[in-house]
């Protein structure tokens, strides 16, 4: 089954459940604020998809870090960072049982994944 990886009120996830509900797609939420999100799991992603792109640097999260804490970015200090503030991720890690482990949605993104319109 697939998993959808993200917190409940951001207006992304939102926007997909909406999409992934509309075409009937099965799927189980792991809310990682609730949840929490483990290491082993942020580093397969980060392998699969590149800490910058795992990493959400727009968001008021990263933002208010110090300056020390943004300084040497790497795979691990990003790894540590999101597992501290699990609100750095970027939302949603969509991990299907098929297909590839993708960041962010989009309507065209999820269709090419589902093959579904």
């Amino acid at each position: 089954m697939t998993t959808i990886f993200g917190i409940k009120n951001c207006d992304t996830m939102k926007k997909a459940f909406v999409w992934l509900d509309q075409h009937g797609v099965s799927y189980r939420f792991h809310d990682y604020k609730k949840e929490g999100i483990d290491q082993d799991t942020l580093a397969r992603w980060v392998d699969a998809l590149g800490w910058e792109r795992v990493l959400n640097r727009a968001g008021t999260t990263f933002r208010k870090l110090s300056e020390e804490d943004k300084a040497g970015l790497d795979a691990a200090k990003a790894i540590a960072l999101m597992q501290r503030e699990p609100s750095m991720i970027k939302r949603p890690i969509l991990d299907p049982d098929k297909g590839p482990l993708t960041a962010g949605f989009s309507p065209d993104l999820y269709e090419s994944l589902f093959g579904v319109k």
